[in-house]
């Protein structure tokens, strides 16, 4: 199976539940992580490119 196959939008939902949870328990509502998301990817770009930055190359 690709990967693309197993990401249905049933189990993205789940990641979505376990960050919520984490981020109420920091006392951070939804709202408050999306704003948080929106500014660092207005800041230092997203992820749609898939495009991840894994430090210098020396």
């Amino acid at each position: 199976m690709e990967a693309h196959e197993a990401a249905t939008p049933e189990e993205l939902a789940d990641i979505l539940e376990v960050a919520y949870a984490l981020a109420a328990d920091l006392g951070v509502s939804p709202e408050q992580l999306e704003n948080i998301r929106a500014a660092k990817a207005s800041q230092r770009g997203g992820f749609t490119k898939r495009i991840v930055w894994t430090g210098n190359c020396h």
